[in-house]
């Protein structure tokens, strides 16, 4: 892709040229709002990517916010987040073996355990009296929820000094069969972000026989209420009769929720049946973000579908990178927003729940929701 640069991309994710500021703004690092939530869960993948290798559990290198990470897994099963870098000479862990208890840096065969510490330099003369007890890779929080890992990059306090964060997403049924996609776009994690939360761009991005039959627009009039770091449109009947819902029969419930730092949670009953369509958006660089589209049921005949329902996914995901990255590379040329009418309300909440998250932070107090229940009327 043609664009800027990635310094000139990285200076440039300012959702605003001029946005509103508050009279204590500038207590904040200028920069923050420019950059995803240090002190957030991400979706760095599926957990059976964690799979075993010959017998022994496989490493795995991710890249969150900048950030080179392996993942692996204890003996016990438990899930490791390292930093993917031997301190002594920078070599990627990920490259060496593990033996299921240590990593073994491939370049001069240091050791260190899934706890990050070092457990031994096989180079060192037993005369040597250098301790290399105190040498110890990064380790970072990582958690497993709804068939995915999540880590927290945060490198500020312990855990328990800081305010609670967003949870990670979790599934309140068993699902029957799931199905996932990834596509990673060239476009900033605020930016990608926005897109699951706009309303407006499914009638113009999404034009699909399969999703949206009816090529009128309708007016749509939603209640939206404010939950623990985040919104929902409140549960309503669908007024649609798109071929996705008709497969369940009825006249499907749907609840859709967005949470910080970028989930969005779609979660849709109809009698007994229940179907979740989870969507993660997760910082690679400052200018790539992976989107991770999750589908869950609870019914087990939809599994025969998978083989259809997994390329017109793919087609809808493709749908958003390929306009998200348009849209970059517009605003690479100029960092400016307008944001207009109540359809791009949910968009100006995601940056008012953002400015929230960084000052609860920044004052050591706990995250206090700064949006009120609202209807909110738009045409899609």
């Amino acid at each position: 892709m043609t664009g800027a640069p990635r310094s000139a991309r990285t200076a440039l994710n300012a959702p605003f040229a001029n946005p509103p500021r508050p009279a204590d703004e500038a207590a904040l690092d200028p920069d923050a709002m420019r950059q995803p939530l240090g002190n957030a869960w991400y979706c760095v993948g599926q957990s059976r990517s964690l799979g075993r290798a010959g017998g022994r559990s496989a490493l795995r290198a991710v890249a969150l916010n900048g950030e080179q990470i392996v993942l692996g897994r204890a003996p016990d099963g438990a899930p490791f987040a390292l930093r993917d870098r031997c301190p002594h000479r920078g070599m990627a862990l990920s490259k060496g073996r593990f033996a299921g208890d240590t990593l073994m840096c491939p370049f001069h065969g240091w050791r260190f355990g899934t706890d990050g510490r070092c457990r031994d330099v096989p180079t060192l003369s037993e005369h040597d009296a250098a301790d290399f007890s105190r040498i110890q890779v990064q380790r970072f929080p990582v958690r497993e929820s709804a068939g995915f890992l999540w880590v927290n990059p945060h490198l500020g306090p312990a855990a328990g000094s800081v305010p609670e964060v967003p949870e990670v997403p979790e599934l309140d049924f068993e699902p029957a069969g799931s199905l996932v996609v990834e596509l990673e776009v060239e476009a900033s994690f605020d930016l990608t972000t926005l897109s699951l939360v706009d309303p407006g761009h499914v009638a113009f991005v999404h034009d699909s026989w399969w999703f949206r039959p009816s090529k009128q627009l309708r007016e749509k009039v939603k209640t939206f209420q404010p939950v623990p770091h985040g919104f929902v449109m409140t549960s309503h009947a669908t007024t649609t009769s798109s071929p996705v819902y008709r497969l369940l029969g009825g006249v499907p419930e749907v609840e859709i929720e967005f949470r910080l730092p970028g989930v969005r949670l779609e979660r849709i009953r109809a009698g007994a049946k229940r179907v979740a369509n989870y969507t993660f958006a997760t910082p690679l660089t400052p200018d790539r973000t992976l989107l991770t589209n999750a589908l869950y049921w609870s019914m087990p005949a939809l599994n025969l579908l998978k083989p259809v329902a997994r390329p017109l996914m793919r087609q809808f995901l493709t749908q958003d990178q390929q306009v998200l990255q348009h849209a970059q590379d517009g605003l690479d040329r100029k960092p400016t927003m307008v944001l207009f009418g109540q359809g791009d309300l949910p968009s100006q909440w995601y940056f008012r729940l953002k400015r929230e998250a960084l000052e609860s932070a920044r004052d050591g107090r706990p995250f206090v929701n700064p949006l009120e229940r609202r209807e909110l009327r738009w045409r899609s």
